[in-house]
């Protein structure tokens, strides 16, 4: 696994802050749907990383997220045409709607020239830093934990960062969003310890076409 050239204590910025960006960003049509709670009728979900709203049965959002039922812990959808049967703390992604996803982004650098950007994994936010140095997206333990990753399946190992050799467990992440692209079965470490940010590595960058144009990056989807 390569070794991040950066030395990880970057700051991980202002979380609400974040999330409202990613609110911003996040695409009209409904790709992950998070299960958050139930009660009374009504569904807690989280779509695309935004909000969370309260869906009752029988209705649809404008995300195209439809609530059909509900049954003890667990709940019927309609994603983007599709049945899913969520329980709570689980998520879907709709395998119609990753076709229809973006098929390209566009990253502007910060006065560092760093390329910071709101995405998700497995539905839930992230705040990523391009890193063409990692070999993977690499994340920490609390993130794979928000992001339903059950990291301890996966294949243990050592990795060298800036601070030194650290374990961590390589795992496949079922989709990661960045901006309107949405990509599938995407391979990722989880360090032990916590990051301040994800990095976005060549495990995701390698399937796409990337166009650098001054203090803007362009990322477009090749697969």
């Amino acid at each position: 696994m390569g070794k991040s050239r950066y030395s990880l204590r970057l700051r991980s910025g202002d979380s609400i802050a974040a999330l409202l960006l990613l609110a911003a960003v996040a695409p009209a049509c409904a790709t992950d749907v998070s299960l958050v709670g139930l009660y009374s009728g009504k569904a807690l979900v989280v779509i695309d990383g935004g909000r969370p709203q309260s869906i009752p049965i029988g209705v649809r959002t404008p995300d195209g997220v439809k609530l059909l039922s509900i049954e003890g812990t667990s709940a019927q959808f309609e994603i983007d045409g599709q049945k899913q049967r969520l329980t709570v703390g689980q998520h879907a992604v709709s395998a119609g709607r990753d076709e229809q996803s973006g098929t390209s982004t566009t990253l502007n650098a910060d006065s560092n020239g760093h390329f910071f950007t709101i995405g998700t994994i497995n539905g839930a936010p992230m705040r990523f830093l391009v890193d063409t140095g990692a070999t993977v997206i690499s994340i920490g333990k609390s993130d794979a934990v928000r992001a339903n990753v059950n990291y301890l399946q996966g294949q243990p190992g050592m990795t060298m960062t800036a601070n030194g050799a650290v374990r961590v467990w390589r795992v496949t992440l079922n989709s990661v969003r960045v901006g309107d692209v949405v990509l599938s079965q995407v391979e990722a470490s989880v360090h032990e310890h916590d990051l301040p940010i994800a990095l976005l590595g060549m495990s995701f960058l390698n399937r796409m076409e990337m166009r650098r144009e001054g203090q803007t990056m362009t990322l477009k989807k090749r697969y």
